[in-house]
């Protein structure tokens, strides 16, 4: 019984994964001026992504080479975490410009 919930649940998650996929880009296809505006959006995540890349460090602990932790890996995972730490700072900074911005009116 628990095999059958398990397939289940895996072909809904791709139904779901497919639907989010596909129906924006169907929406998209109506209005091709979004496009433009998905391109800035993904193209100031990869921005983002660079400068995070290039501050993180590649240093690999001892614990962690003999985990089988690379150097590469190492400055990927550090990439990622300078980039939520940016994303949240930015994140909290937009919403409070809108709500002081807002307020000024």
């Amino acid at each position: 019984m628990l095999d059958i919930g398990l397939y289940l649940v895996y072909a809904l998650l791709f139904i779901s994964i497919a639907a989010c996929i596909v129906f924006p880009i169907i929406q998209a296809a109506k209005e091709p001026s979004t496009f433009g505006k998905s391109a800035i959006g993904i193209g100031a995540l990869v921005v983002l992504f660079g400068i995070s890349y290039a501050f993180a460090g590649s240093h690999v602990s001892a614990k962690a080479a003999a985990l089988g932790t690379s150097a590469t890996a190492s400055k990927l995972i550090g990439a990622g975490l300078i980039m939520f730490y940016l994303s949240l700072v930015l994140a909290v900074l937009a919403l409070a410009y809108s709500e002081i911005s807002k307020a000024l009116k």
